[in-house]
């Protein structure tokens, strides 16, 4: 083999090695230039107007059972679960736990309550360990216990839910 053959192949081989090169890097960039362009996406915010249909369903729900660490008609709910089931359907996505709904959402002063709006009690010695679906006139839905059993419609103005009352989160 003469040299200049050698140099061929060898510059035939530098030119492929870089052209591969170049387009790995193009490609790379492309593909985080694309990421870097591309806007938030935030979920829906729930419209005042869909509010009704928010709680039209669960209202629905009302007598399906409760169970502990469940979410969904079929094998029950407890509170947390009931919330974010809700919500889901209406493409709302929240926390599973109903602490992390209240630290994931924005406050609401009580005197602005509206129906859709998650009020929270101390159930068990911890802040926000209970939430529930504020409908109107001082009603709210939830699945409150074993005890009770399913899900049902409670007064805020019942005695042990105002001693229990945390505050009040509006799902965005």
């Amino acid at each position: 083999m003469n040299s200049s053959w050698i140099k061929a192949q060898y510059s035939a081989h530098l030119y492929f090695y870089g052209f591969a090169r170049f387009i790995v890097f193009s490609t790379v960039v492309a593909l985080f230039s694309g990421c870097a362009s591309t806007p938030e996406i935030k979920p829906p915010l729930v419209r005042r107007s869909s509010q009704s249909s928010v709680i039209n369903y669960a209202l629905s729900l009302q007598g399906a059972p409760y169970r502990y660490g469940k979410s969904s008609p079929e094998e029950g709910f407890d509170c947390s679960g009931f919330v974010q089931h809700v919500y889901k359907r209406y493409g709302v996505a929240l926390p599973r736990r109903a602490s992390d709904m209240a630290l994931a959402l924005p406050i609401i002063p009580k005197d602005a309550l509206s129906s859709g709006d998650l009020v929270f009690f101390n159930t068990n010695g911890r802040p926000h360990s209970h939430v529930g679906i504020f409908i109107k006139d001082d009603k709210f839905i939830h699945a409150p216990s074993r005890r009770t059993g399913r899900v049902l419609v409670s007064s805020l103005n019942n005695r042990y839910w105002q001693k229990h009352f945390t505050g009040v989160r509006r799902p965005k």
